[in-house]
Protein backbone atom coordinates (compact mmCIF):
# COMPACT_ATOMS: atom_id res chain seq x y z
CA UNK A 1 0.00 0.00 0.00
CA UNK A 2 2.88 2.36 0.74
CA UNK A 3 4.16 1.91 -2.79
CA UNK A 4 0.96 3.50 -4.07
CA UNK A 5 1.48 6.69 -2.02
CA UNK A 6 3.52 9.73 -3.09
CA UNK A 7 7.23 9.74 -2.20
CA UNK A 8 7.06 12.23 0.66
CA UNK A 9 8.70 12.60 4.09
CA UNK A 10 5.50 11.20 5.59
CA UNK A 11 5.83 8.16 3.33
CA UNK A 12 9.37 7.58 4.60
CA UNK A 13 8.24 7.90 8.21
CA UNK A 14 5.37 5.46 7.73
CA UNK A 15 7.55 2.84 6.05
CA UNK A 16 10.22 3.24 8.73
CA UNK A 17 7.67 2.65 11.49
CA UNK A 18 6.42 -0.47 9.73
CA UNK A 19 9.89 -1.88 9.14
CA UNK A 20 10.83 -1.40 12.81
CA UNK A 21 7.56 -2.99 13.93
CA UNK A 22 8.20 -5.96 11.63
CA UNK A 23 11.68 -6.69 13.01
CA UNK A 24 10.68 -8.21 16.34
CA UNK A 25 8.11 -10.69 15.00
CA UNK A 26 10.53 -11.78 12.27
CA UNK A 27 13.23 -12.46 14.87
CA UNK A 28 10.81 -14.53 16.92
CA UNK A 29 9.45 -16.65 14.08
CA UNK A 30 12.39 -16.84 11.66
CA UNK A 31 15.33 -16.45 14.05
CA UNK A 32 17.52 -13.49 15.01
CA UNK A 33 19.93 -14.09 12.14
CA UNK A 34 17.43 -14.85 9.38
CA UNK A 35 17.91 -13.09 6.00
CA UNK A 36 14.49 -11.49 6.38
CA UNK A 37 15.66 -9.79 9.59
CA UNK A 38 18.72 -8.32 7.90
CA UNK A 39 16.65 -7.11 4.95
CA UNK A 40 14.14 -5.40 7.24
CA UNK A 41 16.64 -3.55 9.41
CA UNK A 42 18.94 -2.69 6.50
CA UNK A 43 15.99 -1.05 4.75
CA UNK A 44 15.09 0.74 7.97
CA UNK A 45 18.63 2.07 8.23
CA UNK A 46 18.44 3.38 4.66
CA UNK A 47 15.23 5.20 5.55
CA UNK A 48 16.80 6.68 8.69
CA UNK A 49 19.67 8.02 6.61
CA UNK A 50 17.17 9.90 4.46
CA UNK A 51 16.19 11.92 7.55
CA UNK A 52 18.73 14.00 9.43
CA UNK A 53 19.07 13.03 13.13
CA UNK A 54 16.28 10.46 12.88
CA UNK A 55 15.36 9.30 16.43
CA UNK A 56 14.49 5.87 15.00
CA UNK A 57 18.17 5.18 14.33
CA UNK A 58 18.42 3.81 17.89
CA UNK A 59 15.92 0.90 17.57
CA UNK A 60 17.25 0.21 14.06
CA UNK A 61 20.79 -0.14 15.40
CA UNK A 62 19.43 -2.38 18.13
CA UNK A 63 17.85 -4.69 15.57
CA UNK A 64 21.01 -4.79 13.50
CA UNK A 65 23.02 -5.50 16.66
CA UNK A 66 20.92 -8.59 17.37
CA UNK A 67 21.27 -9.78 13.80
CA UNK A 68 25.07 -9.40 13.72
CA UNK A 69 25.50 -10.85 17.19
CA UNK A 70 23.58 -13.99 16.28
CA UNK A 71 25.62 -14.23 13.09
CA UNK A 72 28.64 -14.24 15.45
CA UNK A 73 29.96 -11.07 13.83
CA UNK A 74 30.82 -9.89 17.30
CA UNK A 75 33.07 -6.93 16.52
CA UNK A 76 30.34 -5.42 14.35
CA UNK A 77 27.86 -6.05 17.15
CA UNK A 78 30.19 -4.41 19.65
CA UNK A 79 30.60 -1.34 17.43
CA UNK A 80 26.81 -0.95 17.16
CA UNK A 81 26.46 -1.34 20.92
CA UNK A 82 29.05 1.37 21.55
CA UNK A 83 27.27 3.69 19.10
CA UNK A 84 24.02 3.10 20.96
CA UNK A 85 25.66 3.74 24.34
CA UNK A 86 27.10 7.04 23.10
CA UNK A 87 23.69 8.10 21.75
CA UNK A 88 21.97 7.09 25.00
CA UNK A 89 24.50 8.95 27.14
CA UNK A 90 23.94 12.11 25.10
CA UNK A 91 20.19 11.90 25.57
CA UNK A 92 20.27 10.59 29.15
CA UNK A 93 17.10 8.66 28.32
CA UNK A 94 16.72 5.79 30.81
CA UNK A 95 15.14 3.39 28.33
CA UNK A 96 17.87 4.02 25.79
CA UNK A 97 20.61 3.63 28.41
CA UNK A 98 19.09 0.33 29.50
CA UNK A 99 18.98 -0.97 25.93
CA UNK A 100 22.54 0.19 25.23
CA UNK A 101 23.80 -1.82 28.21
CA UNK A 102 21.55 -4.64 26.99
CA UNK A 103 23.50 -4.75 23.72
CA UNK A 104 26.87 -4.82 25.44
CA UNK A 105 26.46 -7.42 28.20
CA UNK A 106 25.83 -10.38 25.87
CA UNK A 107 28.34 -9.18 23.28
CA UNK A 108 31.09 -8.90 25.89
CA UNK A 109 30.09 -12.20 27.46
CA UNK A 110 30.54 -14.03 24.16
CA UNK A 111 33.85 -12.24 23.56
CA UNK A 112 35.05 -13.67 26.88
CA UNK A 113 35.33 -10.25 28.56
CA UNK A 114 33.43 -11.44 31.61
CA UNK A 115 34.24 -8.77 34.23
CA UNK A 116 33.28 -6.01 31.77
CA UNK A 117 30.09 -7.88 30.83
CA UNK A 118 29.25 -8.05 34.53
CA UNK A 119 29.63 -4.28 34.84
CA UNK A 120 27.08 -3.68 32.08
CA UNK A 121 24.76 -6.28 33.59
CA UNK A 122 24.83 -4.56 36.96
CA UNK A 123 24.15 -1.16 35.39
CA UNK A 124 21.26 -2.62 33.41
CA UNK A 125 19.71 -4.28 36.45
CA UNK A 126 19.83 -0.98 38.35
CA UNK A 127 18.13 0.87 35.48
CA UNK A 128 15.43 -1.74 34.78
CA UNK A 129 11.88 -1.17 36.00
CA UNK A 130 9.41 -3.87 35.07
CA UNK A 131 6.48 -1.51 34.63
CA UNK A 132 8.40 1.31 32.97
CA UNK A 133 10.42 -0.82 30.53
CA UNK A 134 8.13 -3.72 29.62
CA UNK A 135 7.38 -2.11 26.24
CA UNK A 136 11.03 -2.50 25.25
CA UNK A 137 10.29 -6.16 24.51
CA UNK A 138 8.37 -4.87 21.48
CA UNK A 139 10.59 -1.92 20.58
CA UNK A 140 14.05 -3.51 20.64
CA UNK A 141 14.13 -6.98 19.15
CA UNK A 142 11.38 -8.84 20.88
CA UNK A 143 12.41 -9.72 24.46
CA UNK A 144 12.34 -8.12 27.89
CA UNK A 145 15.70 -6.64 29.01
CA UNK A 146 15.09 -7.43 32.68
CA UNK A 147 14.70 -11.16 32.17
CA UNK A 148 17.67 -11.11 29.79
CA UNK A 149 19.91 -9.34 32.32
CA UNK A 150 19.13 -11.85 35.06
CA UNK A 151 19.63 -14.89 32.84
CA UNK A 152 22.90 -13.55 31.42
CA UNK A 153 24.03 -12.70 34.93
CA UNK A 154 23.56 -16.39 35.77
CA UNK A 155 25.92 -17.42 32.96
CA UNK A 156 28.53 -14.78 33.76
CA UNK A 157 28.46 -15.38 37.52
CA UNK A 158 28.90 -19.12 37.06
CA UNK A 159 31.94 -18.65 34.86
CA UNK A 160 33.44 -16.09 37.25
CA UNK A 161 33.21 -18.60 40.10
CA UNK A 162 29.91 -17.85 41.83
CA UNK A 163 27.76 -20.95 41.21
CA UNK A 164 25.21 -20.25 43.96
CA UNK A 165 24.66 -16.65 42.91
CA UNK A 166 24.24 -17.91 39.35
CA UNK A 167 21.38 -20.20 40.37
CA UNK A 168 19.75 -17.37 42.32
CA UNK A 169 19.81 -15.13 39.24
CA UNK A 170 18.51 -17.98 37.08
CA UNK A 171 15.49 -18.43 39.36
CA UNK A 172 14.87 -14.67 39.48
CA UNK A 173 14.95 -14.57 35.69
CA UNK A 174 12.34 -17.29 35.34
CA UNK A 175 10.13 -15.70 38.01
CA UNK A 176 10.26 -12.34 36.23
CA UNK A 177 9.53 -14.06 32.91
CA UNK A 178 6.34 -15.49 34.35
CA UNK A 179 5.36 -12.06 35.69
CA UNK A 180 5.88 -10.17 32.43
CA UNK A 181 3.89 -12.91 30.65
CA UNK A 182 5.69 -12.49 27.32
CA UNK A 183 6.36 -15.86 25.64
CA UNK A 184 9.42 -14.83 23.64
CA UNK A 185 11.03 -13.30 26.73
CA UNK A 186 10.33 -16.54 28.58
CA UNK A 187 12.02 -18.81 26.04
CA UNK A 188 14.92 -16.37 25.75
CA UNK A 189 15.42 -16.52 29.52
CA UNK A 190 15.03 -20.30 29.62
CA UNK A 191 17.64 -20.83 26.95
CA UNK A 192 20.22 -18.31 28.13
CA UNK A 193 20.10 -19.44 31.76
CA UNK A 194 19.34 -23.16 31.44
CA UNK A 195 22.93 -24.09 30.48
CA UNK A 196 23.91 -23.04 34.02
CA UNK A 197 22.35 -26.35 35.07
CA UNK A 198 24.47 -28.08 32.44
CA UNK A 199 27.60 -26.37 33.79
CA UNK A 200 26.62 -27.50 37.30
CA UNK A 201 25.90 -30.98 35.86
CA UNK A 202 22.29 -30.92 37.09
CA UNK A 203 20.84 -33.03 34.31
CA UNK A 204 17.23 -33.34 35.46
CA UNK A 205 16.86 -29.58 35.95
CA UNK A 206 18.39 -28.89 32.54
CA UNK A 207 16.01 -31.30 30.82
CA UNK A 208 13.03 -29.77 32.63
CA UNK A 209 13.94 -26.28 31.39
CA UNK A 210 14.67 -27.54 27.87
CA UNK A 211 11.31 -29.28 27.61
CA UNK A 212 9.52 -26.17 28.92
CA UNK A 213 11.30 -24.12 26.25
CA UNK A 214 10.38 -26.61 23.53
CA UNK A 215 6.71 -26.58 24.55
CA UNK A 216 6.42 -22.78 24.33
CA UNK A 217 8.31 -22.70 21.03
CA UNK A 218 6.03 -25.27 19.43
CA UNK A 219 2.97 -23.35 20.58
CA UNK A 220 4.26 -19.96 19.40
CA UNK A 221 6.30 -20.95 16.34
CA UNK A 222 9.76 -19.88 17.58
CA UNK A 223 12.04 -21.79 15.20
CA UNK A 224 15.49 -20.86 16.52
CA UNK A 225 14.71 -21.46 20.19
CA UNK A 226 12.94 -24.71 19.33
CA UNK A 227 16.14 -26.02 17.80
CA UNK A 228 18.41 -24.81 20.61
CA UNK A 229 16.15 -26.25 23.31
CA UNK A 230 16.12 -29.57 21.49
CA UNK A 231 19.93 -29.69 21.49
CA UNK A 232 19.95 -29.29 25.26
CA UNK A 233 17.25 -31.93 25.64
CA UNK A 234 19.30 -34.36 23.54
CA UNK A 235 22.37 -33.81 25.73
CA UNK A 236 20.29 -34.49 28.85
CA UNK A 237 18.91 -37.69 27.30
CA UNK A 238 22.43 -38.98 26.68
CA UNK A 239 23.34 -38.23 30.29
CA UNK A 240 20.26 -40.15 31.44
CA UNK A 241 21.17 -43.23 29.40
CA UNK A 242 19.28 -42.63 26.13
CA UNK A 243 22.51 -42.38 24.18
CA UNK A 244 21.53 -43.17 20.60
CA UNK A 245 18.25 -41.27 20.77
CA UNK A 246 19.85 -38.24 22.43
CA UNK A 247 22.80 -38.09 20.05
CA UNK A 248 20.60 -38.25 16.96
CA UNK A 249 18.31 -35.59 18.40
CA UNK A 250 21.30 -33.29 18.97
CA UNK A 251 22.60 -33.73 15.42
CA UNK A 252 19.21 -33.04 13.84
CA UNK A 253 18.55 -30.03 16.07
CA UNK A 254 21.96 -28.50 15.33
CA UNK A 255 21.18 -28.72 11.60
CA UNK A 256 17.85 -26.99 12.22
CA UNK A 257 19.51 -24.32 14.34
CA UNK A 258 22.08 -23.46 11.66
CA UNK A 259 19.31 -23.35 9.05
CA UNK A 260 17.95 -20.22 10.79
CA UNK A 261 21.19 -18.41 9.90
CA UNK A 262 22.48 -18.38 13.47
CA UNK A 263 26.18 -18.94 14.17
CA UNK A 264 26.39 -17.77 17.79
CA UNK A 265 26.41 -20.62 20.34
CA UNK A 266 27.76 -22.99 17.69
CA UNK A 267 31.05 -23.65 19.55
CA UNK A 268 29.05 -24.50 22.68
CA UNK A 269 26.74 -26.85 20.81
CA UNK A 270 29.70 -28.54 19.12
CA UNK A 271 31.30 -28.97 22.55
CA UNK A 272 28.15 -30.67 23.83
CA UNK A 273 28.18 -32.89 20.76
CA UNK A 274 31.89 -33.70 21.27
CA UNK A 275 31.30 -34.57 24.92
CA UNK A 276 28.46 -36.84 23.86
CA UNK A 277 30.61 -38.56 21.24
CA UNK A 278 33.13 -39.21 24.00
CA UNK A 279 30.48 -40.86 26.16
CA UNK A 280 29.52 -43.26 23.36
CA UNK A 281 33.13 -44.08 22.56
CA UNK A 282 33.42 -42.08 19.34
CA UNK A 283 36.38 -39.94 20.37
CA UNK A 284 37.52 -39.25 16.80
CA UNK A 285 34.12 -37.77 15.94
CA UNK A 286 34.31 -35.71 19.11
CA UNK A 287 37.74 -34.36 18.22
CA UNK A 288 36.49 -33.37 14.76
CA UNK A 289 33.65 -31.43 16.37
CA UNK A 290 36.10 -29.67 18.69
CA UNK A 291 38.41 -28.78 15.79
CA UNK A 292 35.45 -27.14 14.06
CA UNK A 293 34.51 -25.30 17.26
CA UNK A 294 38.05 -24.00 17.88
CA UNK A 295 38.27 -22.82 14.27
CA UNK A 296 35.07 -20.86 14.83
CA UNK A 297 36.51 -19.32 17.99
CA UNK A 298 39.48 -18.04 16.01
CA UNK A 299 37.25 -16.76 13.21
CA UNK A 300 34.48 -15.10 15.20
CA UNK A 301 36.08 -14.33 18.57
CA UNK A 302 33.30 -16.14 20.44
CA UNK A 303 35.40 -17.13 23.47
CA UNK A 304 32.97 -17.74 26.33
CA UNK A 305 33.39 -21.52 26.08
CA UNK A 306 36.96 -21.52 24.76
CA UNK A 307 38.63 -22.88 27.90
CA UNK A 308 36.23 -25.83 28.03
CA UNK A 309 36.85 -26.58 24.35
CA UNK A 310 40.56 -27.04 25.06
CA UNK A 311 39.87 -29.11 28.17
CA UNK A 312 37.54 -31.43 26.26
CA UNK A 313 40.10 -31.73 23.48
CA UNK A 314 42.63 -32.93 26.03
CA UNK A 315 40.22 -35.46 27.51
CA UNK A 316 39.22 -36.86 24.12
CA UNK A 317 42.84 -37.03 22.98
CA UNK A 318 43.57 -39.29 25.96
CA UNK A 319 40.41 -41.30 25.38
CA UNK A 320 41.29 -41.89 21.74
CA UNK A 321 44.63 -43.39 22.79
CA UNK A 322 43.17 -45.41 25.68
CA UNK A 323 40.66 -47.57 23.86
CA UNK A 324 40.61 -51.20 24.85
CA UNK A 325 43.07 -53.31 22.89
CA UNK A 326 42.16 -56.96 22.35
CA UNK A 327 45.21 -59.24 22.00
CA UNK A 328 44.80 -62.10 19.56
CA UNK A 329 45.81 -64.59 22.25
CA UNK A 330 43.33 -63.38 24.84
CA UNK A 331 40.10 -62.19 23.30
CA UNK A 332 38.28 -62.71 26.58
CA UNK A 333 40.84 -60.70 28.55
CA UNK A 334 41.20 -57.25 26.91
CA UNK A 335 43.95 -54.97 28.20
CA UNK A 336 43.78 -51.18 28.40
CA UNK A 337 46.04 -49.41 25.94
CA UNK A 338 48.36 -46.88 27.62
CA UNK A 339 48.30 -43.44 25.95
CA UNK A 340 51.41 -42.67 23.94
CA UNK A 341 53.85 -40.05 25.17
CA UNK A 342 52.77 -37.87 22.24
CA UNK A 343 49.09 -38.11 23.25
CA UNK A 344 49.95 -37.32 26.86
CA UNK A 345 51.98 -34.26 25.84
CA UNK A 346 49.21 -33.05 23.54
CA UNK A 347 46.55 -33.50 26.23
CA UNK A 348 48.67 -31.69 28.81
CA UNK A 349 49.18 -28.80 26.39
CA UNK A 350 45.39 -28.61 25.96
CA UNK A 351 44.79 -28.51 29.72
CA UNK A 352 47.44 -25.82 30.20
CA UNK A 353 45.92 -23.78 27.36
CA UNK A 354 42.48 -24.11 28.97
CA UNK A 355 43.90 -22.83 32.27
CA UNK A 356 45.61 -19.92 30.49
CA UNK A 357 42.38 -18.90 28.73
CA UNK A 358 40.33 -19.21 31.92
CA UNK A 359 42.76 -17.05 33.88
CA UNK A 360 42.75 -14.40 31.17
CA UNK A 361 38.93 -14.28 31.40
CA UNK A 362 38.87 -14.42 35.25
CA UNK A 363 36.76 -17.56 34.73
CA UNK A 364 37.43 -19.44 37.96
CA UNK A 365 34.92 -22.22 37.24
CA UNK A 366 36.57 -23.07 33.92
CA UNK A 367 40.00 -22.81 35.59
CA UNK A 368 38.99 -25.24 38.33
CA UNK A 369 37.73 -27.80 35.85
CA UNK A 370 40.80 -27.59 33.60
CA UNK A 371 43.20 -27.75 36.55
CA UNK A 372 41.51 -30.87 37.86
CA UNK A 373 41.97 -32.52 34.45
CA UNK A 374 45.66 -31.59 34.55
CA UNK A 375 46.09 -33.06 38.05
CA UNK A 376 44.40 -36.32 37.05
CA UNK A 377 46.71 -36.66 34.05
CA UNK A 378 49.85 -36.00 36.06
CA UNK A 379 48.65 -38.36 38.77
CA UNK A 380 48.37 -41.16 36.20
CA UNK A 381 51.83 -40.33 34.85
CA UNK A 382 53.37 -40.35 38.31
CA UNK A 383 51.80 -43.75 38.98
CA UNK A 384 53.12 -45.18 35.70
CA UNK A 385 56.61 -43.76 36.30
CA UNK A 386 56.85 -45.08 39.87
CA UNK A 387 59.79 -47.33 38.99
CA UNK A 388 61.19 -45.20 36.16
CA UNK A 389 64.32 -43.03 36.43
CA UNK A 390 62.11 -39.95 35.82
CA UNK A 391 59.83 -40.70 38.75
CA UNK A 392 61.11 -37.72 40.78
CA UNK A 393 60.37 -35.35 37.93
CA UNK A 394 56.86 -36.82 37.55
CA UNK A 395 56.20 -36.43 41.27
CA UNK A 396 57.39 -32.83 41.23
CA UNK A 397 55.11 -32.01 38.31
CA UNK A 398 52.22 -33.65 40.13
CA UNK A 399 52.96 -31.62 43.25
CA UNK A 400 52.97 -28.45 41.16
CA UNK A 401 49.56 -29.28 39.65
CA UNK A 402 48.19 -30.23 43.07
CA UNK A 403 49.24 -26.82 44.39
CA UNK A 404 47.51 -25.13 41.45
CA UNK A 405 44.28 -27.04 42.12
CA UNK A 406 44.40 -26.31 45.84
CA UNK A 407 44.90 -22.61 45.17
CA UNK A 408 41.97 -22.26 42.79
CA UNK A 409 39.72 -24.45 44.97
CA UNK A 410 40.37 -22.32 48.06
CA UNK A 411 39.55 -19.17 46.07
CA UNK A 412 35.86 -20.23 46.04
CA UNK A 413 33.49 -18.98 48.73
CA UNK A 414 30.31 -20.79 47.59
CA UNK A 415 29.04 -23.70 45.54
CA UNK A 416 30.69 -26.40 47.63
CA UNK A 417 27.77 -28.76 46.98
CA UNK A 418 28.40 -28.69 43.21
CA UNK A 419 30.06 -31.68 41.56
CA UNK A 420 33.06 -29.74 40.28
CA UNK A 421 34.01 -28.47 43.71
CA UNK A 422 33.24 -31.79 45.41
CA UNK A 423 35.46 -33.68 42.97
CA UNK A 424 38.24 -31.12 43.30
CA UNK A 425 38.13 -31.37 47.08
CA UNK A 426 38.22 -35.18 46.99
CA UNK A 427 41.22 -35.13 44.64
CA UNK A 428 43.09 -32.61 46.80
CA UNK A 429 42.55 -34.72 49.90
CA UNK A 430 43.53 -37.93 48.14
CA UNK A 431 46.82 -36.47 46.96
CA UNK A 432 47.50 -34.93 50.34
CA UNK A 433 47.20 -38.36 51.96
Amino acid sequence: MLNELPDTPEHVQQELALQIALGGPLMATKGFAAPEVRKTYTRALELCQQREDSPQIFPVRSGLWLFYMMRAELQTARKLGMQMLAQAQRSQDTAMLLQAHHTLWPTLCWLGELPLAREHLERGMVLYNRYQHHAQAFMFGGHDPGTCSLSFAARVLWALGYPDQAVTRLRESLTLSEEVAHPFSLVNALFIAAPVHQFRREVAALREHAEAQIAVCREQGFAQFLASGTILKGWAQVEQGQQEEGLELMRQALTSYLATGAELWRPYFLALLAETYGKVGQSEEGLRALSEALALVDTTGERYYEAELYRLKGELTLQKQSKVQVPKSAVSNPQPLTPSSHAVAEAEACFLKAIEVARKQSAKSWELRATRSLVCLRQQQARRDASHPTRHEARNRLAEAHSMLSEVYHWFTEGFDTKDLQEAKALIEKLRN
